[in-house]
């Protein structure tokens, strides 16, 4: 069962303000990406569950972090059905991250209280969400809606939180856009861990794109 309260993993969201996302079948690597990215100081990690027994991958790096990583989040994407749900939140998962909006995930994961983030790309299904019990909001994909779009909504919904997926770059500008149109967190795959990254095992380059990204988060929250 979950470590983390759905409470505890929208904090440290908000707190850190970035969830690296990330998926190989290798799971020896999926061990020295996660070590990077938590030596880095990020604290939640989204491992996309894309490919064929996933779930044995998310098994073994979910038991790594909780035997060698104190404090690290491991939460789990691209889940499209309850049963799937379901089944990683029996492997730990603290978080359950969707491409859209479903009712049956909400479901079952307010039935355990874990955390769920549905992929919503209007102020209605935002809305639907957030009466579904939602906490935090996945915009995706950031990229076709951008900044404006969070700054819009933001206006007459202060209260929602929301995390955009796609579109989202360690470049600073890029981040300064996001953050100064209000999200809480931003949720960044290839753009952090790079193919290059990955081919090339140079961790130490992964670990310092980490600290440096998150610390540049974290003056932009603080200018807010």
């Amino acid at each position: 069962m979950a470590q983390y309260s759905r409470i505890e993993v929208a904090r440290v969201m908000k707190e850190t303000g970035m969830v690296p996302l990330f998926y190989h079948p290798d799971i020896e690597l999926g061990k020295k990406v996660l070590k990077a990215c938590y030596d880095g100081g990020a604290r939640l990690l989204e491992f996309t569950a894309r490919g064929d027994f996933a779930f044995e991958v998310f098994r073994e790096l979910n038991k790594y972090a909780i035997k060698d990583l104190p404090g690290m989040i491991m939460g789990v994407g691209s889940i499209t059905d309850a049963g799937a749900a379901s089944f990683f939140m029996q492997m730990g998962a603290n978080f359950i991250v969707t491409p859209s909006l479903r009712e049956d995930i909400a479901r079952v994961c307010n039935r355990r209280k874990v955390l769920w983030s549905p992929g919503c790309g209007s102020l209605t299904e935002i809305n639907n969400a957030e009466e579904l019990g939602c906490e935090i909001v996945k915009l995706f994909p950031g990229s076709t809606y951008g900044p404006g779009f969070v700054k819009a909504i933001k206006g007459p919904q202060p209260w929602t939180s929301v995390m955009p997926t796609g579109g989202v770059s360690t470049e600073e500008s890029n981040l300064k856009g996001w953050f100064d149109a209000g999200v809480t967190c931003v949720g960044m795959g290839s753009q952090l861990i790079s193919k290059d990254v990955l081919a090339s095992g140079d961790f130490k380059k992964l670990e310092e794109t980490v600290k440096n990204t998150l610390s540049l988060i974290k003056s932009l929250q603080n200018i807010k």
